[in-house]
Parts: structure tokens; C-alpha cells; sequence
């Protein structure tokens, strides 16, 4: 970290983190010195993915030359993470500042910091990954496009959505759902990939037996899903490569012809915002599913969904030094570790709170919720600074996203976790971005929608005859 970029503290602290330094004050605060230094130049990073469309993002720092350059070599580094996982690609072009792209060529390189990030969006695209330099005027032009997703309610449909916890999943007619389940599972662990294949399959057939016939399949998952085929996955990470690509990459496909049903499968962030659009019936809305990990989608203003990854869990929000690291990706400060049971587990024995017979995540967050029911203050101060965390990374979201909605899901605000949250959150961008929060209604839907809206909104994915 560079000596030079200045942290902010939040003038409102977080109760179990006093270190919590948000990357929204660190970024305008950057952006503010190099307006006032008149050392500034305009920088453009372009990220190209596989299908050949282009996002830019426009932005300052300082020249080369300038005394304060140094700080323009970690404002870089969280911007250019923040926008590969939002955005996603396989390719960066910095324009505009020679020094920025020689620092992200080798932190973002197979043997750089960033070497996880380099072989995931490697990955992804199925190219090699690759950071060039160019003049600011050869940046390459935006080339964006969006299209609409789901919203199709006809028929008898299944819905389902695959957590890290458990398996949720709905039978649904003419969109509205007559039975559903939860089952708990541990899919991260599981070597043999039948565990997945006969679980997924379970889930499904359950909610088959509740239908007179079934017309169509929809799913959600965490990671990368490009028609319906999982590239990139953390459910299914313990799956040795040779069987990934054998039999975990078309799985839902392979699922969907054994059982002769058409099946569709999306990012579980996009599910989210999708059950957000349609449960409110407005678009500009960001999805945001605490639960094990953090999902996140976005619904534009006109409806449709991007290209992008909008894989906001491994999106950095937090930038002091000693930020909690990421198991998976490596890296400190992101997004699953602040909007998850894992940010409870983290600040349960901070709190004082702790249990002998050290339960697993899924147990730990609803004992912790029994106690804030029961009025325990140790509880409270969890949920309020997960408060504080989501209020002050709302204002970072906004700097990315158009949005108008946002909507704030998953286990982790069941109870009175979730109006907690949002009173602190409410509290912040009144106080400190009021514009923000003029514009911007932060919203939790029913409690039956905050668990299984997911499965449900997903059922809607298949377009079958008569859509």
C-alpha cells in the first residue's frame, strides 16, 4: 500500500470494527487531491470480455510527474479489481498513464498479487488474460449492450437456487409458487462430482411431485454462467479439473435432458435483482443476497440486464491495511467477508460471543439472530456494523452503478438483522451522501421472499410456448 494514499476515516465508525476504512471516502478523497494538486490527467480503463463488447471507465489521477504519483498506484490497483469483478474481463487497457499500466501489468500477471484474479478472468473468457498500455485518445470505445432477462410466468415451472448452505427450491404455477424447500448441503467440499449432479437433481424432482406437469426449469448459482454452463464456480471448487470439465461444466444441461425438461441457469446476482424488479415492479435495481457469500445483480433503468459479472463478493470495499482476508481469492477487504454469514462469523467473538461446540456458519447466524430477537446487545452490535458497512459501500456502488432500488436479501436479514442493517445504512446516507439518499430507496422484501425469492424469480428464466 502506498504510503501516500490517504484512508479516511468514517465519521460514522463501525461499533465492531474501528480499522473499517471505506473505499468510497479513500477514492473521493484521491479524486478531490488530484483536482486540487492541478497535477491531473484523465486515465481510461477499458475491459474487453469474450463477445467483443467493451465497458470504460473514465477517471483522474495524477501525472506521472507529479510528487504525488505514488498514490496513484494503489487507487489504480482497488479500482481496476473493483471493475474486473463488476464488469468482468479477459483483457485491460489503461489509457492515458504509462506508470498505471506498467503497475497493474505486474500485479495483475501469473506471478503478481493479483495472480488469482489473472487465472479466473483467464478462466472465464477462456483466454489468457493480458493488461495493456495505450495513448488516452486510442483507448478502445464503449460497447455495451443489455438484454431483458426472465419475467416469463406462464405454466408449471420449477425454480431453484443453489447456496453454499443449502439448496432452495419452488414449484411454481403461472408464477406464483405452491410449494417450496430448503435443504442444507456442503458443496464446496465434495470431491465427487455425483454429490452435486444427485442433489441438484433431488432438489428438482422434489418440486416436480408438486406439479401437475412441468413445463420448464430455472436455476440460480454463484459464479460465471454463460447459457446455461458454469465456466467459473465456488460450489464447485473441490471438483478435480478432469471431472469439471467432464461432467460438471453442462451438468444442468445433462440434468435438464435426463428429466426432458428445457432448463435455463443464470448468476444468482442477477436472479436477485431480477426477484427485486418484479417483486417491486421497477427497474434501476441492484440486488444484494447476504447470505453465505455475497450475490449481487443489477436491473438497469430500462429493464434489461448487462454482460457483466456483477461478482461483487471478491469486489473490494474495505481498504484498511488489516482488513480480513478472502480464503478463496487471497485478497483482503472484499465484499463476501462484510455482506455474509461469514462477516457475522468474523465479528461473533469480537462481540463476545463465542460457543463451545464452534458450529458451522449456517448454525452460528441463526443462533446469533435467536439472540438479537432476545434483545442480546452483543447481537446488535453485529448487525450494526454490517450497518455500517452497507451504508458506506452503497456510496461506492453508486459510483458504478445507475441505480435507483436497491434491494437487500438472503439469510443474513431475517430476524431483526436486516432493519437493523438498514437503519444504520439509511442513517449514513442521510447524514453523509445525501443526494444518495434522495435517490436511492433501500429496500427488504417479505420475509418469505427474502429466502426463497431467488428460486422463484428463477423459475421465470425458461421462455416456453405461449410467452
Amino acid at each position: 500500500m502506498s504510503d501516500s494514499f490517504r484512508l479516511v476515516a468514517p465519521p460514522t465508525a463501525a461499533p465492531l470494527d474501528p480499522g473499517f476504512r471505506p473505499a468510497v471516502l479513500a477514492n473521493h478523497s484521491f479524486l478531490e487531491a488530484v483536482e486540487e494538486s492541478g497535477d491531473g490527467v484523465d486515465v481510461k480503463i477499458a475491459l474487453e470480455r469474450g463477445d467483443g463488447s467493451v465497458s470504460v471507465y473514465e477517471t483522474r489521477a495524477f501525472a506521472p510527474d507529479s510528487p504525488q504519483a505514488d498514490a496513484n498506484l494503489m487507487y489504480a490497483e482497488r479500482l481496476v479489481k473493483f471493475l474486473l469483478w463488476q464488469r468482468g474481463g479477459y483483457k485491460v487497457v489503461i489509457g492515458g498513464h504509462e506508470q498505471i499500466a506498467d503497475h497493474i501489468k505486474q500485479v495483475y500477471s501469473a506471478d503478481g498479487e493479483r495472480s488469482f484474479d489473472y487465472d479466473f478472468m483467464g478462466g472465464v473468457y477462456e483466454k489468457e488474460f493480458v493488461v495493456e498500455g495505450c495513448a488516452l485518445e486510442d483507448t478502445p470505445e464503449e460497447q455495451d449492450t443489455t438484454k431483458p432477462l426472465g419475467r416469463h410466468l406462464s405454466g408449471y415451472r420449477v425454480g431453484f437456487d443453489l447456496g453454499a448452505s443449502d439448496r432452495k427450491s419452488s414449484a411454481v404455477i403461472d408464477g406464483k409458487s405452491v410449494w417450496e424447500e430448503e435443504v442444507p448441503w456442503d458443496p464446496k467440499n465434495q470431491e465427487d462430482w455425483h454429490y452435486h449432479y444427485d442433489g441438484i437433481k433431488h432438489s428438482i424432482t422434489r418440486a416436480m411431485e408438486h406439479l401437475p406437469s412441468c413445463d420448464a426449469i430455472g436455476g440460480s448459482a454463484a459464479g460465471v454462467w454463460i447459457n446455461s454452463r458454469v465456466l467459473v464456480a465456488s460450489l464447485f471448487r473441490g471438483i478435480p479439473e478432469d471431472d469439471f470439465d467432464a461432467h460438471i461444466k453442462n451438468i444442468m444441461i445433462d440434468i435438464g435432458e435426463e428429466l426432458g425438461v428445457p432448463i435455463v441457469v443464470a448468476n444468482d446476482g442477477e436472479v436477485t435483482a431480477l426477484a427485486g424488479s418484479m417483486s417491486l415492479q421497477e427497474n434501476a435495481v441492484l440486488g444484494v443476497a447476504m447470505g453465505s457469500s455475497e450475490a449481487a445483480g443489477y436491473v438497469t433503468p430500462d429493464g434489461n440486464i448487462t454482460g457483466w459479472l456483477n461478482e461483487l463478493a471478491f469486489a473490494p470495499v474495505d481498504y484498511q491495511p488489516g482488513a480480513p482476508k478472502d480464503e478463496w481469492s487471497e485478497d483482503i477487504g472484499v465484499g463476501a467477508l462484510y455482506f455474509s454469514q461469514q462477516a457475522v462469523g468474523r465479528l461473533a467473538p469480537v462481540a463476545g460471543i463465542e460457543f463451545d461446540d464452534e458450529p458451522d456458519l449456517p448454525v452460528l447466524l441463526e443462533r446469533v439472530q435467536e439472540m438479537h430477537l432476545e434483545g442480546d446487545d452483543r447481537a446488535h452490535r453485529i448487525f450494526q456494523t454490517m450497518g455500517v458497512y452497507l451504508g458506506y459501500t452503497i456510496a461506492h456502488y453508486a459510483d458504478f452503478y445507475d441505480f435507483e432500488n436497491m434491494l437487500i436479501l438472503g439469510r443474513c436479514t431475517s430476524g431483526k438483522g436486516g432493519p437493523t442493517m438498514l437503519e444504520m445504512a439509511n442513517g449514513i446516507l442521510d447524514r453523509e451522501f445525501p443526494e444518495l439518499a434522495a435517490k436511492i430507496d433501500l429496500i427488504t422484501p417479505s420475509e418469505r421472499l427474502r429466502r426463497v425469492g431467488q428460486a422463484i424469480a428463477a423459475a421465470s428464466l425458461p421462455e416456453i410456448n405461449g410467452d
